[in-house]
């Protein structure tokens, strides 16, 4: 098959990665793709949101089968696109990808069908969420209703802070459109997990867990990014507490979506709190987490090709995956001042040399080829996140390890990054 790959993340890294690896796929494409990815797949300089460019690439290139990364295309409907066009498509429709895209649609399904989350209202008016926050007082959470790059949630500790990220949200300040209406929700105690499933639109199969972080730095603190770090497996989210989430969360999920008439076709992923009653649903993603990915495809030991097809073909009910047992864990590093403003362009050395460490893979989520130098093309950073330092080992303390040590090896004076990643599993 000649498979295209829309985006050029570290997510869209790591699934080429894991798709070049497969049997099945003759010529691998991402658009537009960036300089880590360009190792294993051809780059076209296409943008991943440029739906009419993206459908007229995979007609150019007589692609077979496209899998879209990123969420704002899947919400804006490329899958709609693609498979109009008569090709394959992995991700979900427009009208499902509404899980991802409004906050307030997923929060509504939630109250039908007794799926387990946090108590919420949805408003448009600033004056009436601010005294629906003064009644309910803080801490509270705050939520764009619409897609924020990850970046559209305020955990505000005293009752001011809420009421200014409301006004910020809902004057187009921030966010813009996406914040034109805002999720107000209990603040829920416990441990962050994320969850992944993949759905054929009836049939559902079950992936594996992960934690990520969420906080800029270390001990979980500064402004909120789309992931500082990830880990799988996590000791929080064992076999009972995934087998409670696909039963109370994610299969009342599709089947929901399926008796609607809009069957969810892709990956669902449910970020979901845990605490002594069990798990309930944050949000949901409508494709693979980032950082999550990294370390999902690094575990998989099957090949993803056929599980991607088989969302698309309905044959998830005869489909199994295997997992290694080991740890996989990333470490982001990013540009000093993300997820706030930050400088484009520094020049990042040292790859080769840490991408030697045992163990050790590393994923581009934002770089870009500079001119030739001594040693060939130069590395840039193109972005906030711009590198994924990611290790396989046997436990959560050697991954770690490992892959601090390829971060170090690293020379990037414009970077930085959290040293605590993991620390919930080491604690």
């Amino acid at each position: 098959m000649r498979i295209l790959v829309v985006g050029g993340g570290g997510r869209e890294h790591a699934l080429c990665w894991a798709i070049s690896a497969s049997p099945l796929c003759t010529k691998l494409f991402c658009a537009p793709g960036n300089a880590g990815i360009a190792q294993v797949a051809e780059c076209v300089d296409v943008g991943a949101e440029d739906i009419p460019g993206q459908v007229a690439l995979a007609q150019r290139l007589k692609i077979d089968f496209v899998v879209i990364g990123p969420d704002a295309p899947l919400v804006a409907g490329m899958a709609d696109a693609i498979a109009a066009a008569g090709i394959k498509v992995f991700g979900p429709s427009k009208a499902a990808a509404q899980l991802e895209g409004s906050k307030s649609f997923t929060k509504e399904l939630c109250r039908r069908h007794n799926i387990p989350t946090a108590a919420s209202e949805h408003f448009t008016d600033a004056a009436k969420a601010e005294a629906y926050i003064r009644k309910r007082g803080a801490p509270i959470v705050v939520k764009a209703d619409g897609l924020a790059a990850g970046k559209g949630v305020i955990v505000a500790e005293t009752v001011e802070q809420a009421i200014d990220g409301v006004r910020d949200m809902l004057s187009g300040n921030r966010f813009g459109s996406a914040g034109a209406s805002v999720v107000i929700e209990e603040f829920m105690q416990g441990e962050e997990a994320s969850f992944f499933a993949l759905s054929d639109g009836e049939h559902v199969l079950p992936l594996v867990g992960a934690q990520d972080h969420k906080r800029a730095f270390d001990g979980d603190t500064g402004p909120n990014t789309g992931g500082m770090g990830a880990y799988s497996p996590a000791p929080v989210f064992d076999a009972a507490m995934q087998k409670r989430t696909m039963d109370e969360i994610v299969l009342p999920t599709v089947r929901a979506m399926a008796k609607a008439g809009t069957p969810f076709k892709g990956v669902l992923y449910a970020g979901v709190m845990i605490d002594a009653k069990g798990p309930r649903l944050v949000e949901y993603n409508c494709r693979f987490g980032d950082p999550e990915c990294q370390v999902l495809m690094m575990r998989l030991k099957s090949d993803l090709v056929p599980a991607l097809l088989a969302c698309t073909d309905g044959g998830l009910a005869h489909l199994d995956l295997r997992w290694s047992d080991e740890v996989a864990l990333t470490v982001i590093m990013a540009t000093k001042g993300y997820p706030d403003s930050y400088p484009k362009g520094s020049e990042i050395r040292g790859l080769d040399e840490a991408a030697k460490v045992e163990g050790v893979q590393i994923f581009h989520a934002g770089t870009k080829f500079g001119s030739e130098g001594a040693d060939g093309a130069r590395i840039l950073a193109n972005g906030g996140r711009v590198l994924n330092v990611s290790a396989m080992a046997p436990t959560v303390a050697e991954a770690r390890a490992r892959a601090y040590k390829a971060v170090d090896l690293i020379d990037w004076p414009e970077g930085f990054c959290r040293r605590d990643i993991a620390w919930r599993a080491l604690k």
